[in-house]
C-alpha cells in the first residue's frame, strides 16, 4: 500500500500499518514532513503534487491500494484514472460536509448538529464526491467546541482507518448504503462568510478554535472580523 498524506495522523497510520500484515510501499508526504522515530525505514517520497508522481507510485504499489490521509495534495487525472484504488479518509459526514474539515466543523456546530463522523470513501474526480465504504460517528455534546470536535474527528479518523484496513486490503471492497441526505459543500467562501454568523447562538462555541488556532489562521481571522489572509486548501485542512 501506499500513504500520502502529512502530520501525525498520516505516520500514526503509516505506523499502525507497518505492525499489520500488510506492506507499506512508500508513504508520500508534502515537504518537510520526515518519518518519526521507529519508521525511517520506510520508503519515503516528498512532493507537492502527488499527481505528477502518478507512475513512479502505480511502479511502486504492489496491491494497487492507495489511502489518502490528512492530505492537502489533490490526486488528478492521472492518480484517478489508473488501475490504483484510492481511498480517502475525510474528517467530516459525507455527502453533507465535504471540502476542508476546519470549515465542515464551524458551519456543523452553527447548524446546531449533535452528530459528526469520519468518513471512508472511495476517491474520484470530484471533491470528497466517491462512493462511501463507511462511516465512524460520534455524538456533539452540547458544550463542545471546535477543539472539541476536531479532536474527535481526528481519532475518529484513526480509529476508522484501524477498522477498515483490513478489510479494504483483502476485499471484496466493503460498502455503506447509499446516502440519503442531501450534500454540501465548506470550502474558502464558507470561512470568508463567517462574520456574517456571528448573531448565531453557537458562534462562540463554532469558532473556539483552542490549540488549534495556529493551524488555521484563516479561521481564527475571520472569527474576529479582521482582514482574512490568503484562503489555500493546505491551510484549512
Amino acid at each position: 500500500m501506499i500513504l500520502v498524506g502529512g502530520g501525525a495522523l498520516l505516520w500514526r497510520a503509516a505506523r499502525f500499518a507497518s505492525a499489520s500484515d500488510f506492506t507499506v510501499d512508500l508513504v508520500c508526504t508534502g515537504l518537510g514532513d520526515p518519518a518519526p522515530a521507529g519508521l525511517e525505514g520506510l520508503a519515503h517520497l516528498e512532493t507537492t503534487e502527488v499527481d505528477a508522481e502518478a507512475a513512479m507510485l502505480a511502479e511502486a504499489c504492489t496491491d494497487s491500494v492507495v489511502w489518502s490521509i490528512n492530505n492537502p495534495m489533490i490526486f488528478g487525472p492521472a492518480l484517478v484514472n489508473s488501475d490504483l484504488r484510492i481511498y480517502n479518509i475525510h474528517n467530516g459526514p459525507l455527502p453533507e460536509f465535504r471540502g476542508l474539515p476546519a470549515a465542515a466543523i464551524v458551519h456543523a456546530i452553527l447548524q446546531g448538529r449533535d452528530e459528526y463522523a469520519a468518513t471512508l470513501h472511495r476517491v474520484d474526480s470530484g471533491i470528497d464526491t466517491g462512493a462511501v465504504v463507511d462511516v465512524e460517528r460520534f455524538a456533539i455534546a452540547p458544550d463542545d467546541r471546535f477543539q472539541d470536535v476536531m479532536m474527535n474527528g481526528l481519532r475518529a479518523c484513526h480509529g476508522l482507518f484501524e477498522r477498515s484496513l483490513h478489510a479494504v486490503m483483502t476485499g471484496p471492497e466493503p460498502s455503506a448504503p447509499a446516502a440519503v441526505v442531501p450534500g454540501g459543500y465548506y470550502g474558502a467562501a464558507s470561512i470568508r462568510e463567517l462574520p456574517g454568523h456571528r448573531g448565531n447562538a453557537n458562534f462562540e462555541r463554532a469558532t473556539a478554535l483552542g490549540v488549534f488556532a495556529p493551524r488555521y489562521p484563516a479561521v481564527a481571522a475571520a472569527a474576529a472580523g479582521g482582514a482574512v489572509p490568503d484562503l489555500e486548501a493546505a491551510a484549512l485542512m
